[in-house]
């Protein structure tokens, strides 16, 4: 059997790999949440179409807005996929982080009620 050392090493690898080669499997279509908030907006319906009455950026301004800090997991057209990778890199290590601490938090409440 494995002991958890192994194991969340092995789990970091395979997390590596798949952020890596999904660099050039992803689509440049908008996923479930994008889709809704497009709708949401008013710069597409249910069909996927923009509106046709009118400019598709002029509606539904000011209805929804959003920044993510590395849109569509990339850093920019200008680092093209190496930048795509970077950004996925960078969620999982971050996202490592915020397990970890979480893991230690619950542990340290776990032992407070022990004592």
């Amino acid at each position: 059997m494995m002991d958890n050392k192994t194991f969340l090493i092995v789990g970091i690898i395979i997390a590596l790999v798949i952020g890596v080669l999904a660099v050039f499997f992803a689509s440049g279509d908008p996923d479930g949440l994008e889709s809704t908030a497009l709708m949401i907006s008013g710069q597409k319906d249910l069909t996927g179409a923009a509106p046709e009455d009118g400019d598709p950026e002029a509606v539904g301004t000011g209805t929804f807005s959003y920044s993510a800090p590395m849109p569509d997991y990339s850093l920019g057209e200008a680092m093209g996929p190496s930048g795509s990778i970077i950004a996925i890199l960078t969620g999982i290590f971050l996202t490592l982080i915020v397990v970890i601490g979480a893991t230690w938090l619950v542990r340290k409440s776990g032992d407070k009620t022990r004592t």
